[in-house]
């Protein structure tokens, strides 16, 4: 196994973790934004207020994107799988 295989299966799988990661953080991200806009127009400080709300957008998410995100990571091991061969020589 020469050194540029070796990037290139962890620069594929960075890219897998990224890919199924991110609708789950963009989503945290938005509702965290939406909720410290409404706690500083009401002037709320109070810090729990923001974690029910995004922890019910990530469920909310990964009950949407879990089929999507469940396929790009069997496809990503499938693949993985498959090469094992040529990795080995």
């Amino acid at each position: 196994m020469n050194p540029e295989t070796i990037m290139s299966v962890g620069g594929r799988a960075l890219e897998v973790a990224l890919l199924i990661a991110a609708p789950m953080l963009i989503v945290g991200l938005v509702t965290g934004l939406i909720i410290g806009a409404f706690q500083a127009a009401t002037s709320i400080n109070e810090q729990t207020l923001s974690f029910i709300p995004k922890l019910i957008a990530i469920a909310a998410t990964l009950v949407i994107a879990g089929p999507w995100m469940l396929k790009v990571l069997i496809s990503y091991t499938r693949e993985l799988f498959e090469s094992i061969p040529s990795l080995i020589n």
